[in-house]
């Protein structure tokens, strides 16, 4: 019995890391370029994020050799911060744009670079192992007409419900402040 709990763990541990059919990750990536803060600029839906406004990412490295990841955003109903602190390592190599990342102790999900701005990490697209969770991350709170038409024309090829995109507002409210 304990055989095939280790078996199903396993199984979906990898199910939770893995790639969505025909996306790869970025090659040639170089996280000491990706550390630092990223605004979100759009998304899909998803509970953990839900109703939040400012949202940035920021990473940094760890002792061990993965990534620290904190994601914060602004709750307008609550209002309120709220964040959340993670940890990230690579699936494969150093030099693809595949992690598996952590807010919940040993249970990781896929988070996947399938297309950035490799010459000045300006902009990333991210993926997880399924075509639930999708976004578009910049270094600045706002991005061209053209990097946004890119993201939805790249996503909707991979098979995203971009229809239901949602774009961040990054402009501060009243009740909260960076």
């Amino acid at each position: 019995m304990k055989f095939l709990l280790l078996i199903a763990a396993i199984l979906l541990q990898t199910a939770c890391t893995g790639v969505p059919d025909g996306m790869k990750a970025v090659k040639n990536f170089e996280s000491e370029r990706y550390l630092g803060t990223w605004f979100e600029i759009a998304r899909l839906d998803h509970s953990f994020e839900r109703g939040l406004e400012q949202v940035s990412a920021t990473y940094s490295m760890r002792d061990d050799g993965g990534i620290k990841v904190v994601n914060k955003g602004y709750s307008a109903e609550d209002k309120e911060w709220k964040e959340a602190v993670g940890k990230a390592y690579f699936v494969d190599d150093k030099s693809t744009g595949h992690l598996k990342v952590s807010f919940f102790g040993p249970f990781y999900g896929s988070y996947i670079i399938f297309k950035m701005d490799q010459v000045n990490y300006q902009y990333a697209f991210i993926s997880s192992y399924n075509h639930e969770y999708l976004w578009l991350l910049s270094r600045t709170p706002q991005v061209s007409d053209e990097v946004k038409q890119d993201f939805i024309n790249t996503a909707a090829e991979y098979g995203f419900s971009t229809e239901q995109l949602i774009f961040v507002d990054q402009m501060p409210t009243n009740t909260g402040t960076k």
